[in-house]
């Protein structure tokens, strides 16, 4: 997930405001969410394979700033690396539960990649400290697993990301803990709708910005905002690259082609489009204190349609 602007507003992008001041919007009931105690990064055994970024920062992208096409051997790659990514998201989430705290799920991740010879991606990625992403409630992205516990009626997304032979594999999910009031539970429901409806639009010399303008038309359908500070994109031998997906409306250059593999993984909310970065320098909250949620897939573009590439066994 890419952040567009380290602080989202609407001069930027283009969002409005009623003529009296803010939009109201119904937030339904959750428990607000501060970041709390961090425990010390968790060990690699020297036999994985690790990317170049854990030796030292790098910068994102492919080298000569233009959407890798993959060959038969790279999507091969990517399959295998985003399978177990999938697999591995599946079990998180069959074991979130409330009283759990977003680090023991970080230890759960984090021994799962190992188990599985492959690397957590996040882990030293631009300096994050852990191995996953748990964003709880009013957290919209790049929430960094800490010792708070679940609380019931809280969502959390889990952002999972494996480097497995050379490749990334990028994969989402947010749920539900115990019970979440309505207006959390149509977020959430709407929210995995809108991934759903812009993937049924990727194709072979399809616009990108088909992706931003379908999903939303969809969040507007279902009264909900797009956060569009956050981005998919591309991934394969990099973990983040061109191209940027946009999921909010747009009309920014760039056209499907087979081969190609990238991330959608819209952000949706209950308020207001304004997000910001806490001090850590990676948790991104929503400024009203509105919950959000997320779905991601990594997508491969096929001579006739797309591939979910990150769809579990």
């Amino acid at each position: 997930m890419r952040l567009l602007t380290r602080y989202c507003d609407f001069k930027i992008l283009g969002g409005k405001r009623s003529f009296f001041g803010r939009k109201k919007y119904d937030l339904g009931t959750c428990n607000l969410v501060e970041p709390g105690i961090i425990s010390p990064e968790r060990a690699v055994p020297d036999h994985i394979v690790k990317p170049d970024y854990y030796f030292g920062y790098k910068p994102p992208g492919s080298d000569d700033g233009q959407p890798e096409i993959k060959t038969v051997d790279q999507i091969h790659g990517m399959r295998e690396s985003c399978r177990l990514a999938a697999n591995i998201l599946k079990k998180t989430c069959d074991i979130t539960k409330e009283g759990l705290t977003t680090d023991e799920i970080d230890a759960y991740v984090h021994n799962e990649v190992i188990k599985a010879n492959a690397y957590p991606s996040p882990l030293r990625y631009m300096g994050f400290p852990k191995s996953v992403c748990t964003s709880v409630n009013n957290v919209a992205c790049h929430g960094i697993p800490d010792d708070r516990k679940l609380m019931n009626g809280d969502i959390i997304n889990i952002d999972i990301t494996v480097y497995y032979k050379g490749y990334h594999g990028d994969c989402s999910r947010t749920v539900l803990i115990g019970n979440v009031d309505e207006r959390g539970c149509h977020l959430v429901s709407s929210t995995e709708a809108s991934l759903n409806e812009a993937i049924r639009c990727c194709g072979p010399g399809q616009a990108l910005c088909v992706i931003g303008r379908t999903i939303s038309r969809f969040a507007k359908r279902r009264k909900l905002t797009v956060m569009p500070a956050f981005l998919g994109h591309g991934i394969g031998s990099y973990f983040h690259g061109p191209p940027n997906i946009f999921h909010f409306k747009n009309d920014y250059p760039g056209t499907m082609l087979p081969g190609m593999t990238y991330t959608i993984e819209p952000v949706l909310t209950l308020g207001d489009i304004e997000a910001e970065v806490l001090e850590d320098g990676w948790t991104a909250v929503s400024v009203d204190n509105a919950r959000s949620a997320q779905f991601e897939h990594t997508i491969l573009i096929t001579e006739d349609g797309c591939e979910v590439l990150t769809l579990p066994d």
